[in-house]
């Protein structure tokens, strides 16, 4: 079935590399609301792209967490690792070139005078085959393999966020594919992997942090290169901490697991309720009952451990 036939979507897609916070389960529940709230699916992805971050311990507490404070979801859990041969099929599709740059090489480059700060400095954007042939036989020789970049054709790109409407960012020659270890498993970056899943799930709305909004161009950009349409983005609050930085496990008993030690589930999901503005819910049907994006607030939500 072509993603053009498939119904309108939602998703949430965490990475499994622990369980997840109070934050983390605020974010699942709005990307729920929304789309339930539309008429949408709503699928679960696990975002395990990463290898030697993820795990399926980490994927089944999670999926065991959201089930407990009430989302469900339509269908089978999709998981990145499962899905390298569409990744591979999107990647020959791009204009893109092998980079033989270390980390160090870019943070050096990076301090040049005219670089742009967080962007690639294209240093091996234009080089010339004999150059691409010593530097391949040089990495080659200390057992690794090149990384893959887009080759891109403009530096921004527009999308449009529910709540901030049309907004700009830069888009550069970024990486489709990591390079490293020859002898491990070499894996597709994150901005391939979820343009290339939403694509095939019919995903049309994503809702997540606003720590992502950056990204956004980049991955509207992919999609507009792979001949598919952008998704509308939700950019919602983050739960910070009391230095109003990003809620994290750092931070104490924050994940689920630690807050039902000394509190119920419906404890715990109306705490979620009163950080939607609708405090008095305890379960998840009931949020969506009362739920309106129109009427949602936009600010940032501090981290409070109920009782407090």
């Amino acid at each position: 079935m072509s993603s053009e036939t498939l119904p309108a979507a939602g998703r949430y897609a965490p990475s499994p590399s622990g369980d997840l916070h109070f934050g983390n389960l605020r974010t699942a529940l709005l990307a729920w609301l929304f789309a339930r709230w539309s008429g949408r699916k709503f699928y679960l992805r696990v975002e395990d792209v990463d290898t030697q971050r993820s795990s399926l311990e980490s994927a089944a507490r999670q999926q065991e967490d959201l089930q407990a404070i009430g989302l469900d979801w339509d269908g089978e859990v999709l998981r990145q690792q499962d899905r390298s041969a569409a990744y591979e099929a999107a990647l020959v599709r791009l204009p893109h070139y092998e980079c033989y740059c270390s980390r160090k090489d870019i943070q050096e480059a990076a301090r040049a005078p005219h670089a742009i700060p967080g962007q690639y400095p294209g240093t091996c954007r234009d080089l010339s085959d004999k150059e691409r042939e010593a530097k391949r036989a040089e990495l080659a020789a200390a057992g690794r393999v090149p990384a893959l970049r887009l080759r891109a054709d403009r530096d921004e790109y527009t999308v449009h966020d529910y709540h901030r409407g049309v907004y700009t960012d830069e888009v550069d020659d970024f990486i489709l594919r990591r390079g490293g270890n020859a002898n491990q498993h070499q894996d597709f970056a994150y901005n391939l992997a979820v343009v290339v899943d939403d694509a095939y799930q019919g995903v049309d709305q994503v809702v997540r942090g606003d720590d992502l909004l950056t990204s956004a161009p980049r991955q509207a950009y992919l999609a507009h290169l792979l001949g598919k349409a952008a998704a509308e983005y939700v950019h919602v609050p983050l739960v910070l901490n009391s230095d109003g930085r990003r809620l994290s496990k750092r931070d104490g008993a924050v994940t689920l697991r630690q807050l039902l030690e000394t509190a119920s589930v419906q404890q715990v999901v109306g705490q979620l309720a009163a950080s939607l503005g609708l405090a008095g819910a305890r379960s998840a049907e009931e949020i969506l009952e009362g739920f309106d994006p129109a009427r949602m607030g936009w600010d940032p939500v501090f981290w409070e451990p109920a009782g407090n």
